[in-house]
Formats: C-alpha cells, sequence, structure tokens
C-alpha cells in the first residue's frame, strides 16, 4: 500500500461540485415503476397520472335531511302563501346521502317543513334547482385526472382516489442507498463494550445518521458492515454493489490524508473520480464519483460534515430520482451577537441558535467543528458565510436558514455569559412543565454577557465577576457597563470554585503554587469569564506570574470542559466549579464561595417567560 498522502483533485465550488455530479448521470430515469395498493402509496411518488374510474357521486344524492320536490313546484311560496305538499306524491322524505327520487331536483331541509298531517307538509319559501342536492360527479368526473405524475401522495388523497374507484397506483421505486461505513477505529453502537473504546477508536453513527436522512426523502438503504482501511476490499464492495443500488455512500477515507482510501478504491473498481473536494466547510473532503455509470459519493466522516455533504449533494439527486423538488428552508434575518470570523475562498455552514430579543431576532453561533455533532442538534438555523467574505459583524444582519419553526424559535430565552449547570436544570423544567419555552445558552463567560445585555442581544445574562478590591460579585461591572441600561440582578446559585485534579491527585498539587512545578499542566477558561478573573486574582495576591503556569494562555468555554480536560489527561489541573468536578469524579480543592447573578433587563423582569 502506497504511504503517499492523498491530495483533492478536482476541488470545486459546492454550486460548480452539484452541477457537474447531477448533470453527468440520468437521475431523472433512474428509477423504474411499480404498482402499490391505495393504503400503500402514502408519501410515494406518483410514477404516471391517475384518472378517475367513477364519478364521485355517482348519482344524484340529498345533501340535508328533508323533502325531495321539484324546485319548479315550489315557486311563489311565501310566509302569506304557503305551499302544501302530499308526501310520496309531490314531496319525498329524504336523509343525507340517500339518492334522489325520480323527477325530483331540490331538497328543503326538516327545520324549513311544517308537517300539517301524516300525509301533508307546508313550505313557506321556494327552492333553487339542485338546492341541497350533490350531483353526479360534483367532486369528481370519471376519466378526469386526480393527480399528475410526480405527485407525492399524501392521506388526503387516498380519500379521492377510492371514491373514484381507483384502488391501486403505479408509483416511482424507491431509491436504494447502499451505506458503506469504513475505518478500523470504528467501533459498532451494536456491539459497544465500553472497554473497546481506547483512545483513538470512535462509535459509528454516521451511517444510522444517513440512512434516517435517506428514508425521510423516501428511499431505503441498507448498511453494509464496516469494511477496515483497505482499498482493495472497499473497492470489490463497491464494485459489487453499484449496479444493485441507485446511489452508493462510502463514509469516511475521502480526504487528503495517507490513510485514505476511498479515491484509491474507487479507480481500482473501473470508476472515475468527477471531483475530489468542495470548498466548503463542513464537508471539504467530499468526493464524488462514477463505477459503472452509478454515483457514488465518498462521505466525510466527521458527523457535521457528512450531515453537510449529504443535504447539499445526495439530496438533490435523490429528489431528481423521484421527480420532486423538496422546499427550501425559510430564512429569516438575524443579529450575531458576536463576529463570525470565516476562510476566505471556503462557503462555511454556520450553525446557530436563535432568538427574539425585543424586535429583532438574533443568532448565537455555535462550536464549529465539524466532529461537533451537538453543533446541529442544538441548532436553530445556517447562517452561509460566502467565500468571498472573511466573516460576519455583529452590527449586520443575516440570512438565516430556519432548522426548527419561527414560532418555536421566538419562544426561546436567550441567555448569554456565564456557564453553570443549573441553566441546564431550568432548560430541563421549562420542558417538563410544558411551558412551550426553551432555554438557548451561550458559554462565551461573564463579560461577554454583560456585553450583550448592553448591545440588545440576550434576555439575561449569567455573570460571577469579583470586584477584587471590595471582594463583591458583578455589582461593579454591571454599574461600569450598564449604566444606562436598567437591569435587577437575581441570585441563581451561590457555588464553590476550586481546582478540578485527577482523582487520587497523582501530581500531589496542593495549591496554586503547584501549578508552576516542571511537568504540570494547567488548562484556563477564556479571558473575560468570572473564572479567569478570580484565578488572575488569586496569583496575583499570592505573587505568581502568570507566565510561570504551563498551559495558562490554553482556554475552554466551560466548567465542563476544563473538566473534561482535565479527566483525559490532557491537563493536571483546572479551575471551576465543584459540580462539574463531581460529574465527572474528579479530585477538588476548594478555593472560594462566589454569587452566580442573573443579569435582566427591566424590560423582560415581568414578561410571562421570565
Amino acid at each position: 500500500m502506497s504511504s503517499k498522502r492523498n491530495v483533492y483533485l478536482s476541488m470545486k465550488p459546492l454550486a460548480e461540485a452539484r452541477a457537474l455530479f447531477l448533470d453527468h448521470f440520468d437521475f431523472s430515469h433512474r428509477l423504474a415503476a411499480e404498482e402499490v395498493s391505495v393504503a400503500e402509496a402514502v408519501g410515494r411518488i406518483l410514477a404516471e397520472p391517475v384518472h378517475a374510474r367513477l364519478s364521485a357521486p355517482s348519482y344524484h344524492g340529498a345533501a340535508m335531511d328533508g323533502i325531495a320536490v321539484r324546485a319548479a313546484d315550489t315557486y311563489g311560496a311565501s310566509d302569506l302563501e304557503p305551499v302544501e305538499f302530499t308526501l310520496g306524491k309531490s314531496a319525498v322524505h329524504v336523509n343525507t346521502g340517500e339518492p334522489m327520487p325520480e323527477g325530483m331536483n331540490a331538497v328543503i331541509m326538516i327545520e324549513q317543513v311544517q308537517a300539517l298531517s301524516d300525509e301533508t307538509v307546508r313550505i313557506e319559501a321556494p327552492a333553487f334547482p339542485w338546492q341541497h342536492v350533490r350531483r353526479v360527479g360534483e367532486d369528481i368526473v370519471a376519466t378526469e385526472m386526480l393527480f399528475p405524475r410526480h405527485h407525492r401522495v399524501g392521506p388526503y388523497c387516498t380519500g379521492a382516489l377510492l371514491a373514484a374507484g381507483v384502488h391501486r397506483v403505479a408509483v416511482k421505486r424507491r431509491p436504494r442507498v447502499l451505506i458503506i461505513p469504513t475505518g478500523g477505529e470504528m467501533v459498532q453502537a451494536s456491539d459497544l463494550d465500553e472497554s473497546d473504546l481506547a483512545p483513538g477508536r470512535i462509535i459509528e453513527s454516521n451511517s444510522t445518521v444517513l440512512g434516517a436522512l435517506v428514508e425521510q426523502m423516501g428511499g431505503v438503504f441498507v448498511r453494509h458492515e464496516g469494511l477496515r482501511d483497505d482499498a482493495e476490499t472497499i473497492a470489490a464492495v463497491i464494485g459489487e454493489a453499484s449496479g444493485n443500488h441507485d446511489l452508493v455512500l462510502v463514509i469516511g477515507g475521502s480526504s487528503a490524508g495517507a490513510r485514505d482510501f476511498t479515491k484509491m478504491a474507487i479507480e481500482r473498481a473501473g470508476g472515475e473520480v468527477l471531483v475530489h473536494g468542495v470548498t466548503i466547510m463542513p464537508g471539504k473532503p467530499t468526493l464524488l464519483a462514477a463505477v459503472r455509470d452509478h454515483p457514488v459519493v465518498g462521505i466525510p466522516g466527521y458527523p457535521v460534515s457528512a450531515i453537510i455533504a449529504f443535504e447539499e449533494l445526495v439530496a438533490p439527486a435523490l429528489e431528481l430520482m423521484q421527480g420532486v423538488r423538496g422546499e427550501a428552508r425559510p430564512t429569516v434575518l438575524a443579529a450575531p451577537t458576536r463576529k463570525i470570523a470565516s476562510k476566505l475562498g471556503m462557503e462555511e455552514f454556520v450553525r446557530v441558535r436563535l432568538g427574539k430579543v425585543g424586535e429583532r431576532l438574533v443568532a448565537n453561533p455555535l462550536p464549529r467543528g465539524a466532529g461537533t455533532v451537538t453543533s446541529i442538534t442544538r441548532a436553530d438555523g445556517i447562517v452561509r458565510v460566502p467565500a468571498d467574505l472573511e466573516g460576519l459583524h455583529p452590527d449586520r444582519e443575516v440570512a438565516v436558514e430556519l432548522l426548527r419553526p419561527l414560532a418555536e424559535i421566538e419562544r426561546n430565552i436567550v441567555v448569554v455569559g456565564s456557564h453553570d449547570l443549573c441553566l441546564d436544570v431550568l432548560a430541563d423544567l421549562l420542558k417538563e412543565e410544558q411551558t412551550g419555552l426553551s432555554l438557548s445558552s451561550s458559554h462565551v463567560g461573564s463579560l461577554a454577557g454583560i456585553m450583550a445585555i448592553r448591545n440588545g442581544l440576550c434576555h439575561l445574562a449569567g455573570s460571577h465577576l469579583l470586584d477584587p478590591d471590595d471582594g463583591s460579585y458583578n455589582t461593579t461591572d454591571v454599574a461600569r457597563y450598564l449604566a444606562d441600561v436598567p437591569v435587577r440582578l437575581i441570585n441563581l446559585v451561590t457555588r464553590e470554585q476550586g481546582l478540578m485534579i485527577v482523582k487520587g491527585n497523582p501530581g500531589a498539587i496542593g495549591g496554586f503554587e503547584d501549578l508552576t512545578r516542571d511537568g504540570v499542566t494547567f488548562i484556563n477558561r477564556q479571558g473575560g469569564s468570572g473564572t479567569r478573573v478570580l484565578l488572575d486574582y488569586e496569583l496575583a495576591k499570592r505573587g505568581i506570574p502568570a507566565g510561570d503556569i504551563s498551559g495558562y494562555e490554553t482556554e475552554e468555554f466551560t466548567h465542563m470542559a476544563v473538566a473534561v480536560a482535565v479527566m483525559s489527561g490532557a491537563a493536571d489541573a483546572g479551575l471551576g466549579i465543584r459540580s462539574a468536578a463531581r460529574a465527572l469524579d474528579l479530585d477538588f480543592l476548594p478555593v472560594t464561595s462566589e454569587r452566580y447573578d442573573l443579569i435582566i433587563p427591566e424590560e423582560f423582569v415581568d414578561t410571562p417567560a421570565m
């Protein structure tokens, strides 16, 4: 096996790559028709137009309970000159849905009929021809087209089809998609043994996600067993499967690395690589190819990359096969809560949380790593940063593609600022109480939260900023930065801050002084966070230069991220809250108790949401 690194051969912008892929294959004629019952047709795409076999209704029928009459016999009737009818002769009792008696062409509702005897009735208003009568073909006329080809059959459609005497319809066969996970590092979720999750081992989830997306789009999928990183093995599977499936997705092995095998496998299977690399983030390593005139897509291994590649390149192919076009996601304008930097030459898909603050929507960017699957499960929308921009500014609204209904998004309570686990508890309680509200948190540090309040970008901010001069929390910085913004401080929790240390404290760390020892690595919080302010205060009090601490410049944005860094061995110690240390079973050396407050603008304090 060659150890040379793979390289992107023909990297293309997204639009060009999509057009090249879709134009190369005759996707619109890949699926044959099959006949199914009307009950089985729900969700399927019609392969042929459907015409009515029968008229509906197939007879003139009464649309109301009452009496059937000849309309001409009622003309001139009024309360001063009522008209009388003899039942069984000039009028006949009918119930809704019954056929109209021969020669009768109108129904008078029973409420408007006065009974004079068992044989005689009277009316005081005239009827017009076909009043309260369902005529033959009023709904459907035999031979008329009910639905055109490529119509998706819905539950309502079944009623029209059956009423028209149609019991079976020709629908397009469901697209068949083969999904092949690759990579020796993958552990199958069904075989999961936590002892197998040694460093470098990953739970394989992409095939399940992509399979669900295929089914959501009307297709069926087969998941191949995971394949090891071997070009010959992958090539054999692709070559054998390509003729039996409408689309083959190979997960992993499509980026520019020495251990990537999809390109080699496609070429060994006699295929042609059309595109190797697309100028999008996430999703750059996507590969588009043809093997024996069958489409093969190399899907990146990172979860968010895999989803973006599917939605932007695989989904359009599935739509063309079925003759349907998916609805474009609705878009709204929203103001970013902070600057969004981006790389020139790459179209970036930034996941965001949204909320309505005052009269405008605001967008909180989520973590942007291609492997951060929660950045898309938590997202309310996606901002596309064009390839010719270096980023987006918070003072300019941007277009956001919605992943959730706008009405749901407008019930988000937007929290920006310091992180505390109590926010997760609050978010769960909101759902438990079925309030219809959601908590949308962005953990960027206490000072950034205060700035978001000042700029009108959130409903509340979490803060625990220490004033080293008097030992108070938050009041000094609120007075400094929010002098012109009426706010209320509500204490959410009093909590312990301390040094989180690996269980058993193998490094024998007893305090801040030990952080300067050789071999001891620290993990810090970002500048502007309350924890960072506390650290700098404690170091200054002890006369410890920050530069003497290895890892002082390495930053995380949440207490749990710091705790994970310590638990994983990436750091020996980090400053954070006791609950985070407890959650990951770390040792904890208390430093101080502090106030964690919610800062709420007065304009929101008395709202139902708050």
